[in-house]
């Protein structure tokens, strides 16, 4: 009878130990729980812009993560480069208004090339010319792998002159950097290391 007596008791220390144990291991789900969703919740918060409205009333702004967006925008700051700098009028004041513009996306490589070109009497050619010469970008190509990113640029470069038109094929490359934003670099992006592979005539259309 007595010995009974202390497997029962033993039997009852073992059902409590159990007991005990999946109780803590409950408690530490639902705490490991809470804490997931806590954080969770947070991550939600923070992606959240408070604004206010001239100082009197409050509005909530959505805001996306900024690294969705970077590869339309690093796309988007290499095609407004090459707009600005292939698209010449044969006018002096507005080839250096587009120059100017196009330098502060771009490191000295893209000035070297102009100076290049300019020593070689090629924007003197546009404007005694009368010249109009326009790019249409056709594909802008960047790994984003590899920082700096690597891009290789398609595009078409139209000539039109009085007596014809010349339709010439341009592929560039450049590395991208991130820099910072402002107005007159709203992608926040600098290329360098602009070079031009290939640039040479695919048809002429006499007019």
């Amino acid at each position: 009878m007595e010995f009974r007596t202390l497997r029962n008791i033993e039997n009852s220390f073992k059902q409590i130990r159990l007991y005990a144990i999946v109780f803590a291991l409950l408690c530490l789900g639902v705490a490991g729980f809470a804490v997931w969703k806590s954080y969770s919740f947070a991550a939600l918060q923070r992606e959240k812009i408070y604004v206010l409205d001239n100082g009197k009333s409050l509005m909530l702004a959505l805001s996306q993560d900024a690294n969705i967006n970077r590869p339309v925008e690093a796309r988007e700051h290499v095609r407004r480069f090459h707009e600005l700098f292939f698209t010449l009028a044969p006018d002096k004041s507005a080839i250096e208004s587009n120059m100017k513009r196009a330098f502060d996306l771009a490191d000295k490589s893209a000035f070297d090339y102009y100076r290049d070109l300019s020593e070689k009497g090629y924007y003197n050619r546009i404007i005694s010319g009368n010249i109009q010469q326009r790019v249409e970008v056709d594909s802008v190509v960047c790994d984003f792998n590899v920082y700096p990113y690597s891009v290789t640029t398609y595009a078409k470069q139209f000539i039109i002159r009085s007596s014809n038109l010349t339709r010439r094929s341009l592929v560039t490359s450049c590395n991208l950097l991130n820099s910072v934003r402002s107005d007159s670099n709203p992608q926040g992006f600098q290329i360098l290391k602009f070079s031009v592979l290939s640039n040479k005539d695919e048809e002429v259309i006499e007019r």
